[in-house]
């Protein structure tokens, strides 16, 4: 049978092999000749292509498709930009919600004589609607207007504006809230919550302009900061540069991302070791560049961190409140006394002595993650707890790990800092270990109280970066919260610092409001508790500094502990 079919195929083909031929040749010559079917042709394809929506054309007109032997090799197989595709909607949502007031466009030629200046802007404290006597539970308005270094008004927002609300004698002040009208003036609300004087304090931390240059560096410099890894075989040690991204080719990198919550990590390869010698984690330098005057827009002193002039009383009286009225505010809380109240419903306890915070701690096992601001609250508890002895591990002073232990009580303490972009000198690759990953291995449960902090380090970095780690780590919470919901989770935010030129360019508050913002946000709706160490901060009478003063961290601890031992009737209360 399959005989018959070839002899068949065969017989068909040399009989009729001159009439397929000739078919061919006329079909060829019709296209070519007939002027009718190439106009049909062309006509056919220009209406399809006026018929295709912007969005479908996806291939420019201009550009000719060329088929190459061999595929595309990209010059970078990594993005600053990029979040897993789950992720793409809520990190769309995330940046649309810290969205800044637009800022000047900035010339070559600029002069600093038209950017904002703290010495010529004045804040004036708007009368009571009522005419009557500011009472405890009011709200206070405070009314800004920003002026050049010529006294003339500024025509546009986006300056970095903090206000704060205080009284020395009481060790008293909360934070205000400004609004900006993106006309050059601005209003800052304050709550009030005590009786007695209150002055108002405005301070430029930026002026817009500098906001501008702060925006162009992050997009055109995204790894200003840059990381190096050491490398070590035997006697052979090398060192290359590594980042969130770096722009080769696969085959010209060290691919670290982490198998677990698929956060980008890469170095250059080694010449002479293999990937898999990387030994030590170390933050390496900077390497960001200003137009020429840009520095001028970050000069402390003259208008970086600089007090705004009152145009009139710069303080009110606070008389009692009427009967009746509450206090409304959506403030986290406030200093009297030196204490923090906190006005979300929780008591903040005071933890006086030593064996008030062991009996707290207790049964209890407490992991505190993140950056060296949680190292702080490691520190101030074995400090503070002389039972808890911290266990030596070996560790570095700076990174830890640390655990401390109070065999007694039966109370665990941990402490681990967070993976890269971790700006450490000398971190042993070992102890990089991301926050999501740390979570999975906590057990849970009622005695377990989980402690966060995460914002610092991702200042530099676009914030898709810092996006892509917090939804990595609620993913975590929430699993952890699931087969343990008893577990409790404490957040700390971001919290305002001092300047200099170098902080500006990457640790600025501006970039700390921003990440701040959406820390909150991701994790708003999730079963967690805020240490506000934002307001803590800015209303407490101390100057900022990048790891706040004992005394703020007093308070922090406190909050945390209130959270942990919230009806132990030993603690003094308000």
């Amino acid at each position: 049978m399959i005989m018959g079919v070839q002899t068949f195929r065969k017989y068909f083909l040399l009989k009729y092999r001159w009439m397929l031929l000739a078919l061919v040749l006329f079909g060829v010559c019709f296209m070519f000749y007939s002027a009718s079917f190439t106009d049909h042709i062309t006509c056919t394809f220009a209406d399809l292509k006026k018929k295709v929506s912007p969005t479908m054309a996806l291939i420019p007109n201009n550009i000719t498709l060329k088929y190459t032997t061999e595929p595309h090799k990209p010059t970078s197989v990594c993005s600053y930009h990029s979040v897993l595709p789950e992720d793409t909607l809520e990190s769309e949502f995330l940046k649309e919600s810290i969205t800044w007031p637009e800022t000047p466009t900035l010339p070559s030629n600029f002069s600093l004589n038209d950017t904002s200046d703290p010495a010529h802007s004045t804040f004036t404290i708007l009368p009571k609607n009522d005419s009557q006597s500011w009472r405890l539970g009011d709200q206070l308005e405070v009314f800004i207007k920003m002026m050049d270094f010529h006294s003339r008004p500024k025509k546009s927002g986006g300056d970095v504006l903090l206000a704060r609300l205080h009284n020395p004698t009481l060790s008293a002040g909360v934070t205000g809230q400004v609004l900006d009208h993106l006309n050059g003036s601005y209003t800052a609300r304050f709550p009030l919550l005590w009786e007695g004087s209150a002055q108002v304090e405005v301070t430029l931390v930026h002026p817009s302009e500098a906001v501008t240059v702060l925006e162009r560096i992050t997009q055109e410099q995204p790894g200003r900061i840059y990381f190096k890894s050491v490398f070590r075989s035997h006697s052979v040690t090398e060192s290359t540069t590594c980042n969130v991204c770096l722009n080769a080719t696969l085959e010209q990198l060290c691919n670290y991302t982490d198998i677990r919550t698929g956060e980008p990590w890469f170095c250059y390869k080694p010449k002479k070791l293999k990937c898999e010698h990387r030994i030590i984690h170390s933050s390496a330098g900077t390497d960001q560049k200003l137009k020429p005057m840009e520095d001028k827009l970050f000069q402390k002193g003259v208008n970086m961190k600089v007090f705004i002039q009152a145009r009139g009383p710069s303080s009110i009286t606070i008389l009692p409140k009427l009967k009746g009225k509450s206090v409304r505010t959506q403030h986290a809380g406030y200093y009297y006394q030196g204490e923090w109240r906190a006005l979300d419903g929780t008591t903040v306890r005071q933890f006086t002595n030593n064996s008030a915070i062991s009996q707290c701690l207790k049964g209890k096992v407490l992991h505190l993650l993140g950056d060296s601001f949680i190292r702080q609250w490691f520190e101030y508890l074995i400090t503070n707890t002389p039972d808890l002895k911290k266990f030596d591990l070996k560790t570095s002073k700076q990174t830890g790990p640390f655990m401390a232990l109070d065999y007694t009580k039966n109370t665990l303490v941990k402490f681990r800092c967070h993976a890269p972009p971790a700006r450490f000198r000398d971190l042993p690759v070992i102890n990089t270990g991301y926050i999501a990953s740390e979570l999975d291995g906590v057990v849970g449960g009622k005695d377990t109280t989980v402690v966060i902090g995460v914002w610092a380090h991702f200042s530099s970095f676009p914030v898709e970066v810092y996006i892509r780690r917090l939804l990595s780590i609620r993913r975590a919470v929430l699993r952890l919260l699931n087969r343990a919901p008893d577990t409790m989770i404490i957040i700390r935010t971001a919290n305002p610092k001092a300047l200099t030129l170098y902080d500006s360019l990457t640790s600025s508050d501006w970039f700390a409001i921003q990440r701040d913002k959406i820390l909150r946000t991701v994790f708003k709706e999730v079963n967690v508790r805020f240490v506000d160490a934002w307001e803590m901060t800015l209303a407490h009478h101390l100057p900022h500094n990048l790891h706040p003063p004992p005394p703020i961290i007093k308070n922090m601890v406190n909050v945390v502990l209130s959270y942990i031992c919230p009806s132990d009737n030993n603690f003094k209360k308000h």
